[in-house]
């Protein structure tokens, strides 16, 4: 009997990337059983993301995704919804793979009713995140973009080299970071390559975490991260506990003249309470690829406050991210077919249900 797979990638996660990665993966089974791919590409990023029925990061349309869904057993894709109206008129399906770090696009309650397994590619991203992260924070310790625009215009800003305009080395320098999953490790290593220490706070972590690391790693609470860094990253995701955990009085206790980078999500920091400490130099810089509303609205005052460096939430964006998310994806497709557990399931229950 043949497997029918849909591939709804967009722009970015391919279709051709998707099909490859999987068939790749089941030339390497030789039980493994035949397949069929239908194909339908999202306009993701060429239209920006949004609500789909009730799930808020999604790409495309219900009805296009359940018309392409027909026969379908398993869809693999990055950001078409999986809503309860594609469920309910979606009898066939039973797996749905989201290459993401997790299943935002997926109401994942009702998948689990509907008895269909929701997979997702953890990490896909976190070597592009951690790169881009290391670019802005070196890119607003030393004014690269603002000095770049001025060159083009014909300003040669000699005067940035009197003492109380230049900043910070990462040499010696105490760098905190907010979060240490797989991206934050990373930045810790990379970090460790400039001559960093490096100070953590992650309530999540085992006590076991820190050892075997490269460099002086020290595992702290907040306030006192806050209060020894010169670089502050923000690397946690977004919970009751961490929406807003950066705001005015926690800026406040970081050392004047500082470095606040920010590629994990907006929410995570109070981004008014940023600009009073760049206007009050409370900041040296700050540097954003992520924000509380995407994309910036016209008037915000990050569109004006001096030595923000940012970026339009791309800091995941690499060909290898791409490739990774859908070989992720993949290998729990054929585990999926085999009968073998998934490897990233967020719903178990799902799984069980049918057993």
């Amino acid at each position: 009997m043949t497997t029918r797979i849909l591939a709804a990638g967009d722009h970015f996660v391919l279709n051709r990337l998707l099909v490859g990665a999987i068939r790749a993966e089941l030339a390497n089974d030789p039980a493994a059983p035949e397949v069929e791919f239908a194909e339908l590409t999202l306009p993701w990023p060429v239209q920006p993301f949004g609500p789909v029925g009730e799930v808020e990061e999604a790409s495309g349309t219900e009805d296009e995704l359940i018309a392409a869904l027909h026969g379908a057993t398993i869809c693999v894709t990055q950001l078409a919804g999986l809503t309860e109206k594609v469920l309910a008129s979606s009898p066939e399906l039973r797996l749905f793979g989201v290459s993401r770090g997790g299943p935002v696009n997926v109401n994942v309650e009702a998948a689990t009713r509907h008895n269909v397994a929701v997979t997702f590619a953890p990490g896909r991203n976190a070597v592009a995140t951690a790169e881009h992260t290391m670019a802005l924070m070196l890119a607003a310790m030393r004014r690269v973009p603002a000095t770049h625009a001025e060159l083009r215009g014909g300003v040669w800003r000699g005067d940035l080299y009197q003492y109380q305009e230049v900043g910070p080395e990462l040499e010696n320098a105490p760098v905190g970071l907010v979060g240490y999953g797989a991206i934050g490790r990373r930045v810790a290593r990379m970090v460790h390559g400039f001559g960093a220490r490096v100070l953590v706070h992650d309530p999540y972590l085992p006590s076991d975490a820190l050892e075997g690391v490269a460099g002086p790693t020290e595992l702290v609470e907040l306030d006192e991260l806050l209060r020894r860094s010169q670089v502050v990253t923000l690397h946690a995701r977004v919970t009751e506990q961490t929406r807003g955990m950066i705001g005015a009085a926690q800026i406040a206790a970081m050392p004047a003249g500082s470095v606040l980078v920010n590629c994990a999500r907006g929410a995570l920091l109070d981004y008014d309470a940023v600009c009073d400490a760049l206007d009050s130099g409370q900041l040296f810089g700050a540097a954003f690829d992520v924000f509380p509303q995407e994309p910036i609205p016209a008037g915000s005052r990050l569109l004006s406050t001096p030595n923000i460096v940012m970026t339009p939430h791309l800091a995941g964006a690499s060909k290898q991210t791409a490739a990774k998310a859908a070989q992720i994806l993949a290998v729990d497709v054929a585990r999926y077919l085999r009968g073998d557990p998934l490897l990233h399931c967020a719903n178990p229950d799902a799984l069980r249900a049918r057993e």
